[in-house]
């Protein structure tokens, strides 16, 4: 009588145990390197919301000589989607709901200060609140060099 051994198919405990290692270090590198990534893309809506707020602004400027309006409906800067959560007419939303537009200093005739405050995980970005002035002076609040350019 011959028994027949039947040739064992499958994986071994150690072999999946190194798989599951593996698979365990490659997203422990990759998920901080895409958590940048998708900051990044986030900020650059917010460099795009100042880059219009501070369109209006020196158009304003251009047509009436002072940066101050009694109304800010006037400036424009109220076609941007006002913040549901905040009781701040003056505070502004981005589409994604990332990032906050607000006056950081309140315009004077001859000076403003604009800033977007990131909202949410956006909160965790190298760059923190980014902000601009009337003589286009960026800045960030965190010393981080790479907030205002963009690959």
């Amino acid at each position: 009588m011959r028994v027949h051994m039947q040739k064992q198919r499958g994986f071994t405990l150690i072999e999946l145990m190194i798989a599951v290692a593996i698979v365990g270090i490659i997203a422990a590198i990759a998920y901080p390197s895409y958590t940048k990534y998708v900051q990044r893309g986030y900020r650059s809506e917010g460099i795009a919301m100042l880059t219009d707020a501070t369109a209006r602004m020196e158009r304003y400027y251009a047509q009436n000589n002072s940066y101050k309006a009694a109304d800010p409906g006037a400036i424009g800067i109220t076609a941007l989607p006002q913040d549901p959560g905040s009781t701040d007419p003056a505070v502004y939303q981005s589409s994604s709901g990332k990032y906050q537009l607000s006056f950081a200093t309140a315009a004077t005739a001859t000076t403003y200060t604009l800033q977007v405050v990131p909202q949410g995980a956006q909160a965790n970005d190298v760059c923190g609140t980014l902000s601009v002035d009337q003589a286009g002076t960026k800045k960030s609040s965190k010393a981080a060099t790479e907030c205002w350019t963009q690959p």
